[in-house]
């Protein structure tokens, strides 16, 4: 499996998400399981299928977050010398040069991407049209609608 490229916050949100998963989660659907068998038949038992099912869900996501965890490459912007280039982790401030509207986006792992908090995904077009580039450089993304240039106005490493 290969590197999955994690901020320090996304791997926290990870552990955090898998400790839970463990100590909650787990034993809520054993218990429930275990509430399903004492009602007699299992053939016919919806709740026990119905437990059955989030068990594997729940198991499945374990192995997923601990593989992902094992093979993570924690990368703490703050350390990154990058001399004012788009890095992964990096905050980058962009003006659309068709809208003059300004975003600011952090360039994250596919984990962590949340558009709404300000989060792309580093395997994103945007992302990998900003990675490699300096403030003051435009970038040309392939969007959907078309191709759409954003300037960059300042590249942060918080």
């Amino acid at each position: 499996m290969s590197k999955v490229p994690l901020t320090v916050v996304g791997a926290e949100m990870l552990k955090q998400e898998l400790h839970r998963m463990k100590t909650v989660d787990r034993p809520n659907v054993i218990a429930a399981i275990a509430e399903a068998r004492s009602h007699g038949d299992l053939s016919e038992n919806a709740e026990y299928d119905a437990a059955k099912e989030r068990q594997g869900f729940i198991e499945g996501r374990i192995k997923e977050l601990e593989g992902k965890l094992a093979n993570a490459q924690i990368i703490d912007p703050k350390l990154l010398d990058a001399d004012g280039r788009c890095v992964f982790g990096a905050t980058v401030d962009l003006e659309d040069l068709d809208s003059g509207q300004n975003v600011t986006y952090q360039i994250v792992g596919d984990d962590e991407a949340d558009i709404k908090a300000g989060k792309i995904s580093v395997s994103s077009p945007i992302a990998r049209a900003l990675i490699g580039k300096y403030a003051g450089d435009v970038a040309e993304v392939q969007a959907p609608g078309g191709v759409r240039e954003y300037e960059i106005i300042d590249v942060r490493y918080v």
